[in-house]
C-alpha cells in the first residue's frame, strides 16, 4: 500500500501564461497533483503567504558553479558540487556543458557526465565547440578548435548515451551543415546543431538556419525540434548595416519560428534592455534565458578554470588570465530572471518562462517547466523582490 505524502503550499502562483495572487499548489511525492485558486480550494487551506512560487528553473547551457567546472570534472562527484550549487538556487533541471578541448577530454568527459544523467542529476549534455570560429572564439582555446568532423561528432554522441542536448558550431565552418554534415549527424542522433561562436557572413547564417529547418521536419526526434543560437550577441561579428553578419538572421529565423535564441541575461553579457527589444521582437517563444556559469558562480572573487583556460574573477565578471575576454557567467538563472524584470521591465511570467518552460521545451521534456497537475513537483518559493527562499525538486526539499 502506497502511503500518500500530501503537501499544500499557498501563495502567488507564476504559471505559465497568467498569475494567481492566491493560489495553492498541492503535491504527492514527487508530483504535482492540483494547481488552484485559494478560493476553488475544497478543504482547509494553509495560512496566507507573502512567498511567490514558480516552476523549478531550467538552465541548457552552463558550466559550473560552487568552486567546480564541468569541463574539468573527472568524476561525477565533482560535477555534481556545480550542479548543486544551482539547484539550490532554483534551477532544478540543468544541462552540463563543456568547452572546446582535445577529443581525448571530451570523449572522457562525456562519459562522466552521461552518469550524472543516468542518475537523474542533470538532464542533458552541450559541447561547446570544438568546431567553433578562431576569430570568435571567446574563451575557447584556440589550441583544440578544428574543423567539423562528422565522426568524431557521432562518436561523441554514443559516448553521451543519448543524453547529448546540443553541440555549439559555426556555419562557416566546411562541413557544419550539409549532407554528411555535423549538423546532420547531430539532428539524426537526438541532438541539436547550436548555432555561435561565428565570424560568419549573412548568407552562410541564413543557409546553416534553413538547413537545420529542412532536417527537423524529416526527422522525428525527442528533443524541441529547433536548432539554438549559442548566447546571442556574444561570440559572433557584431551587426553592422553594411557588414551585417549572422545577427540579424539569427533574429529574423526566431521571429519566423526558427531557432530559439539563447540570451545571458546577467547585465554584463548583454545590456538587459536589449534582452526586453529582442524579446519584444520575437516573442517569448523564440528565446531562453541561460547562465553560461562558470566555476565561480555562487562564489568569491578569485582564480578558476574552464577547461584549459585561466580564468580571473573580478567584481563578479570572469574574464581569461590571458586576454580580455568574458569567460562565461558568475550568476544563477533565477538572478538572470531577477535582472530581465527589474531591469529589463519585462512581465514575470514571461521572465519565468524563458527560464523554464521554453528550456523544458528544447529538451522534449513535458514533466518540468510549469506548475501544472502531473508535473514533476520542481518548484522554487521566492520573495517578493524575487530571491529564493526555499526549492523542491522531485517534491522534497532541497538542502
Amino acid at each position: 500500500m502506497r502511503i500518500m505524502t500530501v503537501s499544500v503550499l499557498r501563495g502567488r502562483l507564476v504559471l505559465e501564461d497568467s498569475i494567481v495572487e492566491d493560489g495553492i499548489i498541492e503535491i504527492d511525492g514527487p508530483t504535482i497533483t492540483r494547481v488552484c485558486p485559494v478560493s476553488d480550494y475544497e478543504v482547509e487551506a494553509p495560512e496566507a503567504t507573502d512567498s511567490t512560487f514558480l516552476p523549478g528553473l531550467v538552465d541548457v547551457h552552463c558550466h559550473g558553479g560552487g568552486g567546480e567546472s564541468f569541463p574539468n570534472a573527472e568524476s561525477a562527484e565533482a560535477a555534481l558540487v556545480a550542479v548543486m550549487e544551482h539547484r539550490r538556487h532554483g534551477t532544478t533541471t540543468l544541462v552540463a556543458s563543456c568547452v572546446t578541448a582535445s577529443a581525448q577530454v571530451l570523449r572522457a568527459r562525456a562519459k562522466t557526465l552521461a552518469e550524472l544523467a543516468k542518475a537523474d542529476e542533470i538532464a542533458g549534455i552541450h559541447f561547446e565547440g570544438p568546431f567553433v570560429s578562431h576569430e570568435r572564439c571567446g574563451a575557447q582555446d584556440p589550441t583544440f578548435i578544428i574543423d567539423p568532423d562528422t565522426e568524431l561528432t557521432r562518436t561523441l554522441l554514443q559516448d553521451c548515451e543519448g543524453y547529448a542536448l546540443s553541440m555549439t558550431l559555426a556555419p562557416e565552418k566546411p562541413n557544419a551543415y550539409g549532407p554528411g554534415s555535423v549538423a546532420e549527424a547531430l539532428i539524426a542522433g537526438g541532438a541539436i546543431p547550436s548555432w555561435g561562436h561565428t565570424d560568419s557572413n549573412s548568407m552562410k547564417a541564413r543557409e546553416a538556419l534553413a538547413y537545420s529547418r529542412e532536417r527537423f521536419s524529416q526527422v522525428v526526434t525527442k528533443r524541441g525540434p529547433r536548432a539554438t543560437i549559442t548566447h546571442l550577441f556574444n561570440g559572433m561579428r557584431p551587426l553592422h548595416h553594411r557588414d551585417t553578419g549572422p545577427i540579424a538572421e539569427f533574429l529574423s529565423d526566431a521571429a519566423r519560428g526558427g531557432a530559439v535564441a539563447e540570451l545571458i541575461c546577467d547585465s554584463i553579457h548583454v545590456d538587459p534592455t536589449l534582452v526586453r527589444d529582442v524579446y519584444e521582437m520575437v516573442g517569448r517563444e523564440h528565446v531562453v534565458f541561460i547562465t553560461d556559469a562558470m566555476a565561480a558562480a555562487g562564489m568569491a572573487d578569485g582564480q578558476y578554470t574552464l577547461g584549459p583556460q585561466d580564468v580571473v574573477v573580478k567584481d563578479g565578471v570572469a574574464r581569461l588570465a590571458q586576454g580580455n575576454a568574458i569567460a562565461g557567467g558568475t550568476a544563477h538563472l533565477m538572478d538572470c530572471v531577477r535582472v530581465a524584470v527589474t531591469h529589463g521591465g519585462i512581465p514575470l511570467v514571461d521572465a519565468v518562462y524563458m527560464a523554464s518552460m521554453q528550456g523544458a521545451t528544447i529538451l522534449g521534456d513535458r514533466t518540468v517547466g510549469s506548475l501544472a497537475p502531473g508535473k514533476k513537483a520542481d518548484i522554487v518559493e521566492v520573495s517578493g523582490d524575487l530571491n529564493v527562499r526555499r526549492v523542491w525538486r522531485r517534491g522534497t526539499v532541497v538542502e
